[in-house]
């Protein structure tokens, strides 16, 4: 696994290859954002940003989202994955704001986190990006990275991997870290076709040059 000082030097670059990475969901106060990252679970921001730019001119606050059936909320998100269950949610947690934060998106992740529909990683995006709460959010960009450099171990949870790098990453750059690491995976170390030919850590990167290795083993066949 990287050290401390290998660590930053990884982080160092990502920050220059990516110097204005931030949150990707469009929001323009902490309840469009809780709503929009619910969505996003096992759905691009992409498509996200597209439904919701239509969403949030029809629904303003919790009330508005109770306003309506069931099913018209759910026709109104049928675009993205797993709609029905997230239209529940997404009632449920206006709901919960209604009755027990007179209507406030809460501020910290414990609080968050007993919302209807938010998790751990939903609670850290809230925390860090609506409230500049200190928090690492691993998704699954951030856990491919963060394993691929060994940063953290392959057999790592997705706590753990959060564990790990709050340990290794200054408290201070945290939040800036989760954004990076994501532009990092998004568009550079992906899933299926990672740039490792032209990575700047390909030094560091013992799955980056296992890949490079089987790619010119099979060229030489």
């Amino acid at each position: 696994m990287l050290n401390k000082t290998q660590v930053q030097h990884c982080l160092d670059i990502m920050k220059e290859m990516y110097p204005e990475a931030k949150c990707e969901l469009n929001h323009d106060n902490p309840f469009e954002l809780v709503v929009a990252v619910l969505l996003s679970a096992q759905c691009t921001d992409t498509l996200v940003n597209k439904v919701t730019a239509t969403l949030f001119k029809k629904y303003k606050t919790p009330e508005d989202f109770l306003s309506v059936p069931l099913e018209e909320l759910q026709q109104d998100i049928r675009s993205i994955g797993l709609y029905r269950n997230k239209a529940k949610n997404i009632r449920k947690l206006c709901q919960m704001l209604i009755d027990d934060y007179d209507g406030e998106v809460p501020r910290t992740k414990q609080e968050l986190m007993k919302l209807a529909g938010v998790g751990r990683k939903t609670a850290n995006v809230v925390a860090s990006v609506a409230f500049r709460e200190p928090a690492i959010a691993v998704d699954t960009h951030v856990e491919r990275v963060a394993k691929r450099l060994a940063i953290c171990r392959w057999k790592d949870s997705v706590l753990e991997v959060e564990q790990t790098l709050m340990k290794k990453v200054p408290k201070d750059e945290w939040a800036d870290t989760h954004h990076r690491m994501i532009f990092f995976g998004r568009y550079h170390c992906k899933a299926r076709n990672p740039q490792c030919p032209e990575c700047p850590l390909l030094d560091l990167c013992r799955e980056g040059q296992k890949r490079m290795r089987k790619a010119a083993a099979a060229e030489g066949k």
